[in-house]
């Protein structure tokens, strides 16, 4: 099921001197054609973005909607490339405009891509793509690279700051459990009980079966591991529930 769009600007700024103008801008525009299922919202952003630059209207609302293309799966690349585009049609000097505020909007996806370039400089094996496969079981986003599928599986898994799994436990009949073997940044550990481990490059963490336990990067730093599954008969993992803000933060104090 697609996002629902909810929006009480119109009511809150202007309820009281303009209540009919508030209902259009809450309940018919965002409400009813903003949530219309025709398009998806991305491509609404980027119609709405192109809109109000064809326009001249470079104020609050068009950084509000550049903010929202962003949250809705528009890239830095995307942006600049919509925003060229239109150029040609809606006049150079808006185009301008436009770039201003949206280098700041993007600015923290670009600070994050020149960090992660420098994160995978450290290490000689690459980061991968993103971990979607096990996404549901991650706070954040985190990256898979298989180096191995034969003999052992050995993973490197990369974490971006603050990203962490789920409490987990290894479950096998016989043998099983996994190894870390810290590449790059620095990370934690952490098993039940137990207070946390701080992680260094060229650490290495045993992990048995059967004990419950999480892992992933520091606030501040990139982190990668590889993972060795050690071999074991019916092994798999029993994920649990997430390693929430407040006890995440907790760490770092």
């Amino acid at each position: 099921m697609s996002e629902k769009i909810v929006q009480t600007a119109g009511r809150t700024q202007l309820g009281d001197f303009a209540p009919e103008f508030a209902h259009f801008n809450d309940d018919v525009l965002f409400g009813e054609n903003w949530n219309n299922g025709d398009i998806d919202l991305k491509t609404r952003c980027i119609v709405t973005m192109t809109a109000l630059m064809s326009s001249g209207i470079t104020d609050s609302s068009l950084i509000y909607h550049l903010e929202n293309a962003k949250a809705h799966g528009v890239t830095k690349s995307e942006a600049a490339a919509i925003i060229t585009h239109t150029a040609f049609y809606a006049g150079w000097p808006k185009a301008w405009a436009v770039f201003r505020l949206a280098k700041d909007v993007w600015n923290t996806e670009t600070a994050a891509e020149d960090a992660k370039s420098e994160h995978a400089a450290k290490m000689i094996f690459p980061i991968g793509a993103p971990n979607d496969g096990f996404a549901k079981f991650f706070v954040g986003q985190s990256y898979l690279a298989p180096v191995s599928t034969e003999q052992v599986g050995i993973f490197n898994v990369t974490f971006e700051p603050r990203c962490r799994n789920n409490w987990h436990i290894h479950r096998a009949d016989k043998g099983g459990g996994q190894i870390l073997i810290c590449l790059a940044g620095e990370g934690y550990y952490q098993e039940w009980g137990k207070e946390a481990q701080r992680l260094h490059p060229g650490d290495v963490v045993n992990i048995p079966v059967d004990v419950k336990h999480w892992h992933g990067a520091a606030p501040d730093s990139w982190f990668s591991h590889l993972a060795v599954e050690v071999p074991g008969e019916n092994g798999f993992n029993e994920w649990l529930e997430p390693v929430g803000d407040e006890e995440y933060n907790k760490l770092n104090r």
